[in-house]
């Protein structure tokens, strides 16, 4: 349906996923010049299949918030049924499992809220799951997907006893086919929570009829056995959500956002849609930052070995001064989350599956420029640590750092300084230096600039032509900077003027 104009009117662009009952594309509304989604019926589906589409243009229409995806219109073209409704630009929900405590929080609180509205209106969602849930880039929560939603005014169009939904988020009420109401959606984002603080599900099994019955009959395991890090006033409002019996639930969306709201010290906002940027994100409250008379660093930790990369969580959240608001496992992962986050330093190691580290730095430097990125990695050969300044990176250090070592890493980072640690600035550069070689000796203009290019990449061609240098003129400064800084090759020297300050960082950067 690629180019295809229905209703002369949506040009469809972009085939964007399939569901069980409708495939959904990116499209142009020619009329209105804005980007919308249909959401076209699959043909031959079921009259209660049917009947359910139409039940989600019905439902969705009556509600205008903004952490809920808005629909435009409904129609039909050589019969064949379609939704129009918002594009929601952004990442699935499922990128934040699992999330540091605030994201845990601002982005539970969102979906809590657009909950609390869609109930005010007697509308039930009734498939409250990560699958429909986005995140946009500037972290706003967009609930999607109403294809179950339930007014309560609504024909029901399953029958009662039946049951409907995705089996590791239902209610016990849904597990047992018993009549519904908003409690359901609380008990559902009460398993998401979960997911999101802990990084598992509480109730699982390869049987169906065996995840139902733990939905009904299990007690879920507390979050804290799983993340001993949580605030026990966050698996408190986790576990209230999760009660078997819907009386012993939260009663309303508002009351849990409330709830979450008191993990962070914060009072809720009810009407404003909080992105991941905003102060409550920051670890604490103005008040408590204050107090403290610094700076709260937000991290970012990338890193594919899952061990070391909790162990290095662990360690930063127990320090004052750091809050880790993310991790990723891959190089694709880490390059949308610094994106979304925006972090103040990203914690980056260079080999990861799919894209790797010194992969994702151009786009780091390009698409967040406030983001600075520490290099935390076991390889320590100088051309490979040139291959990432040159890239973006701000400073590079190995695992093998002692935590004293790391802390400062990160504040020196975040200050805007270079920083090589001590096994890469010893090994990679002190070790190379010419026995003596005068260390102190400085690098005039021409060799400076000679030296800028090759902390740059560039091939002693290229400089020369650059400069527009005789070859020989150009080599010949070029060996006079390198007996200068006592390195031996090339890739040693751009380290040593990058080291003492005669060649700036940003300078290099700029090249590439």
């Amino acid at each position: 349906m690629i180019g295809r104009k229905l209703r002369n009117r949506y040009e469809i662009q972009e085939h964007l996923g399939d569901g069980s009952t409708a495939t959904v594309y990116k499209a142009l509304d020619h009329r209105l010049r804005r980007e919308v989604a249909l959401k076209v019926l699959l043909p031959h589906v079921r009259d209660t299949t049917r009947k359910r589409f139409f039940q989600e243009a019905t439902a969705a229409a009556q509600l205008n918030h903004p952490n809920i995806m808005a629909i435009f219109d409904m129609d039909e073209e050589d019969g064949q049924d379609f939704l129009v409704v918002e594009y929601v630009e952004g990442v699935p929900l499922s990128y934040y499992i699992p999330a540091a405590v605030d994201v845990v929080v601002t982005l539970g609180q969102q979906m809590a809220i657009a909950l609390q509205y869609a109930h005010d209106h007697h509308i039930i969602h009734r498939d409250i799951k990560p699958a429909n849930i986005k995140v946009t880039p500037d972290g706003q929560v967009k609930i999607m997907d109403l294809g179950l939603a339930l007014p309560r005014e609504a024909t029901r169009v399953t029958a009662d006893g039946m049951v409907i939904g995705t089996p590791a988020y239902l209610s016990p009420e849904q597990a047992q086919g018993l009549k519904l109401d908003h409690r359901t959606d609380i008990y559902s984002l009460g398993i998401v929570l979960y997911e999101m603080a802990t990084g598992q599900l509480p109730f699982d099994a390869d049987d169906i009829t065996a995840l139902l019955l733990q939905q009904v009959k299990q007690p879920p395991p507390p979050p804290r056995l799983l993340s001993p890090n949580l605030p026990p006033a966050l698996e408190a409002a986790i576990l209230k959500s999760l009660e078997k019996n819907p009386v012993k639930r939260f009663q309303s969306c508002k009351a849990m956002a409330s709830a979450l709201a008191a993990v962070l010290g914060d009072a809720p906002r009810p009407h404003v849609s909080d992105t991941l940027q905003t102060d409550a994100v920051d670890g604490a409250s103005p008040t408590s930052q204050q107090k403290a008379g610094k700076r709260t660093l937000r991290l970012l930790v990338a890193d594919d070995h899952v061990i070391l990369r909790k162990t290095l969580m662990n360690f930063l959240e127990s320090n004052d001064e750091f809050l880790v608001i993310g991790e990723a496992g891959d190089g694709e992962t880490a390059l949308e989350k610094t994106k979304i986050l925006l972090p103040d330093v990203l914690l980056l190691d260079m080999n990861m599956p799919g894209k790797s580290g010194l992969d994702i730095l151009p786009t780091v430097k390009k698409d967040a420029p406030s983001v600075k990125v520490l290099v935390l990695t076991g390889r320590d050969e100088e051309w490979y640590i040139m291959q990432a300044l040159r890239a973006g990176a701000n400073g590079y250090i190995l695992k093998s750092a002692d935590e004293e070592e790391l802390i400062d890493s990160i504040m020196r980072v975040a200050d805007g300084q270079l920083v090589l640690g001590h096994g890469v600035a010893e090994k990679i550069v002190t070790g190379m230096l010419k026995e003596g070689a005068s260390e102190g000796a400085k690098l005039n203009t021409i060799e400076t600039q000679i030296m800028t290019y090759v902390a740059g990449g560039f091939e002693n061609d290229m400089i020369a032509k650059r400069l527009g240098m005789s070859m020989t003129e150009m080599i010949e400064t070029l060996a006079s900077a390198m007996n200068k800084l006592g390195a031996k090759d090339r890739h040693a020297a751009a380290l040593q003027a990058l080291k003492r300050g005669s060649v700036k960082l940003e300078d290099v950067q700029s090249l590439t």
